[in-house]
C-alpha cells in the first residue's frame, strides 16, 4: 500500500487508483468515527459520502492537505457533523416513525365525533326550553346548581329535578334504535 503522501499527490492529480486506495483506507475509521457521535446508520454514510465529496472538492481547487491526509480527513468529518447538529438544532425534523401514534383523532375517529354530536344535537331539541337551559348552564358553563337556580328563579331543587329529567330524556332518546 502506498503511504500518504504518495496517495495525496496521485489524488491531487485526480487517479482514480489513489482515489479508491484513499476511500478504501479511510471509509471504516471515518465511518467510525461519525458512527460514534451519530446514532443513526444512513445519516452515518452520508455524513461519510460528504466527508470524501469535500476532499474531491478540495483536490479539484487544489486546497487539499499537502502531507496529512488522515489529520485532514477526520477534521473534515468532526466540521461534517457539526455542521449537522448545527443544521438539525436550527431547523430541527422528527422522524416519522411508524410506531408513533398520533394525539390527533383519525379521520375515522373524527367523523364518528361529528356524528355523535349531531344526534346529541338533535336530542338536545327535544328537551324542554328549561331542560336546556338547565343543561347549557351546568354542562356547557360549568355553573353550580346554586347559581343556575339564581339564575333562573328557581329553587335548587327544582334546578336538580330539571337537570335529572333532561338527562334521563337524553339518554332514553339516545338509547340504540330510538328514533323520533
Amino acid at each position: 500500500m502506498l503511504d500518504d503522501a504518495e496517495l495525496l499527490r496521485r489524488a491531487y492529480e485526480l487517479d482514480t487508483d489513489a482515489l479508491a486506495a484513499i476511500h478504501d483506507a479511510y471509509y471504516r475509521p471515518i465511518y467510525r468515527y461519525i458512527a460514534f457521535r451519530v446514532d443513526d446508520h444512513h445519516l452515518c454514510e452520508d455524513l461519510v459520502s460528504e466527508v470524501f465529496t469535500r476532499l474531491l472538492t478540495a483536490l479539484r481547487e487544489r486546497k487539499a492537505p499537502q502531507t496529512s491526509l488522515r489529520g485532514w480527513l477526520f477534521g473534515v468529518a468532526s466540521n461534517v457533523v457539526s455542521d449537522h447538529f448545527r443544521r438539525n438544532y436550527r431547523n430541527p425534523h422528527t422522524t416519522l416513525d411508524e410506531k408513533m401514534v398520533s394525539r390527533e383523532p383519525s379521520p375515522d375517529e373524527l367523523a364518528e365525533r361529528a356524528a355523535m354530536n349531531e344526534e346529541i344535537r338533535r336530542a338536545i331539541n327535544q328537551l324542554t326550553d328549561d331542560q336546556r337551559h338547565v343543561l347549557a348552564l351546568r354542562f356547557g358553563q360549568r355553573m353550580p346548581i346554586q347559581e343556575v337556580a339564581r339564575l333562573l328563579g328557581k329553587t335548587e331543587g327544582a334546578v336538580k329535578q330539571l337537570q335529572l329529567r333532561a338527562l334521563a330524556n337524553l339518554a332514553r332518546l339516545m338509547a340504540p334504535g330510538v328514533v323520533e
